[in-house]
C-alpha cells in the first residue's frame, strides 16, 4: 500500500511517535522511510549580525542532523530501510510546510507521517501549525500523530 514514507522530525516527543509509527508501517509494508528535518530560519532573521546568524544556523543544523540520526539509528535496529535529508533553507521564510509537501512530491512519497503538538487557541493562532500547512498543501495522505 505504501513503498516510500516521508517523516517530517524535529527532534521534539510527536515527531518520536511519528518515527515509531512510521517505523511501524514500515515493517508492515515492507517500504522505505525518508526521514525530513527542516532548520526552522525564521530564527536566523532575528539574529543581529552575520556572525550571531552563522552560529546560528551551525547549531540549527546539528539539532537537526543529531534529529535524524537518531531516527535513522531506530530504524535500522527495526530492520527498515531508510534515508535522511536535512534542508537548511525552507522555500520561504519560515515556510515549513510548504518544503515539507514539495519534498514529499519530489522523492515522491506515498503518505506523509509527522508529529503534532496539538495547540489550540491563541497559541496556535500565534505559533502557526506546520501540520495545517502540510494538509493544506498536499494531495497525499497524511497521517498526525499527536504527542
Amino acid at each position: 500500500m505504501y513503498d516510500q514514507i516521508l517523516v517530517a522530525v524535529d527532534g521534539g516527543a510527536s515527531a518520536d511517535l511519528a518515527v515509531a509509527q512510521a517505523i511501524a508501517m514500515a515493517r508492515a509494508f515492507n517500504a522505505q522511510i525518508k526521514f525530513l528535518y527542516i532548520v526552522d530560519d525564521s530564527e536566523l532573521f532575528d539574529a543581529t549580525g552575520t556572525e550571531d546568524t552563522a552560529v546560528l544556523l551551525g547549531q540549527l543544523v546539528q539539532v537537526g542532523e543529531r534529529a535524524l540520526e537518531l531516527a535513522s539509528e531506530r530504524c535500522q535496529h527495526a530492520g527498515v530501510a531508510c534515508i535522511k535529508e536535512l534542508v537548511e533553507r525552507p522555500l520561504g521564510r519560515g515556510n515549513i510546510s510548504e518544503t515539507i509537501v514539495e519534498r514529499a512530491d519530489t522523492w515522491p512519497a506515498d503518505i506523509i507521517v509527522m508529529g503534532t503538538h496539538g495547540r489550540r487557541g491563541m497559541r496556535r493562532v500565534i505559533m502557526g501549525s506546520v501540520s495545517e500547512g502540510v494538509l493544506a498543501k498536499t494531495n497525499k495522505p497524511v497521517l498526525l500523530i499527536r504527542a
